[in-house]
């Protein structure tokens, strides 16, 4: 009898502890959910206007649709999601190199942020092809005046590939007669764009509906725009500029 007893005390006793942990556990998942949820939803609202431009072309402010996207992709380049300062340090490698090649070519200098978004933190070869900082096709590459193969790949030179974008981008613009729909067919391909275009009747790039990776394109060069130029609205320290040695330069050539 007594030691039937001690069997079912020692049996509610493990019953008890076991539930107190469970509790615990419970509590501190939903404390730890709380938390990221916090983490990764931080938007910084002071300072941050809805008037955003990409080439001097604005975003439409009165659609709840379009701004909900563009402080989506904010957060998702806030410093509390990406923390690098890598993208920030290539840009001020690379900009003196770029600004110049896209003034010449007539091209708004808002571009310069797009090979940040197209290589980004990626090195190598994507899953398709595409390579370089303008990620270039093998094809479209050779198109535009690149060398690739035979132990050559202009699409890792910074200055040449700059060149090819720039040819690139100019005969979209002539074609859609906008760049926000030019930045957007360099990355769909002019034949899609046009398609787009035609079945869906409209012409803003905003207003229209693309695949998920163009769908968000613009929006990305965007938030790298606001992030490089206000880095500290989005966590990041601003970082000094520096002159560049003529060394330093030849790297990217």
């Amino acid at each position: 009898m007594i030691k039937k007893l001690f069997i079912t005390c020692s049996v509610m006793l493990v019953t008890v502890v076991i539930s107190g942990l469970f509790i615990n556990a419970k509590a501190d998942t939903r404390k730890v959910s709380k938390n990221t949820s916090n983490y990764r939803f931080i938007y910084p609202k002071k300072g941050v206007s809805n008037d955003f431009t990409f080439a001097d072309e604005a975003m439409p402010i009165n659609d709840m649709r379009i701004t909900r996207k563009m402080k989506h992709t904010l957060v998702k380049n806030s410093y509390n999601n990406l923390q690098s300062y890598i993208l920030q340090e290539e840009a001020v490698k690379l900009f003196p190199i770029i600004v110049p090649i896209l003034k010449s070519y007539g091209i708004p200098e808002d571009f310069k942020y797009m090979p940040l978004v197209e290589a980004g933190l990626k090195s190598g070869v994507s899953k398709r092809g595409a390579a370089g900082w303008w990620q270039f096709m093998p094809g479209s590459a050779r198109t535009y005046g690149l060398k690739v193969g035979n132990g050559r790949d202009d699409r890792y030179s910074i200055r040449r590939s700059t060149i090819a974008a720039c040819k690139y981008l100019k005969e979209l613009h002539a074609q859609f007669n906008s760049w926000t729909i030019a930045a957007a067919a360099y990355n769909i391909g002019e034949i899609k764009m046009a398609k787009a275009i035609r079945v869906q009747g409209e012409d803003n790039y905003f207003r229209m509906h693309f695949n998920p990776e163009t769908g968000i394109y613009v929006y990305r060069i965007i938030a790298m725009k606001e992030v490089i130029e206000r880095p500290e609205l989005y966590g990041y320290k601003k970082l000094n500029k520096f002159s560049l040695q003529p060394a330093d330069l030849m790297a990217f050539n």
